[in-house]
């Protein structure tokens, strides 16, 4: 499993990015998103987005 985010919750903070150890998060169209083939499912991005809209899929 990985995470994602909710493009249309996110406020394109990026607070989410830099705690991403493996840096599977990357910002497209406006809004982040995460790389399911990458994301190593540690939860970092969760706990740092101020807009709580980052889930399990």
């Amino acid at each position: 499993m990985a995470h994602v985010i909710d493009a249309s919750e996110c406020v394109n903070c990026g607070a989410c990015e830099p705690e991403c150890p493996v840096e599977a998060i990357s910002e497209k169209d406006g809004a982040r998103v995460i790389n399911p083939d990458l994301c190593t499912d540690c939860g970092a991005c969760v706990d740092a987005c101020p807009a709580d809209c980052i889930s399990q899929s």
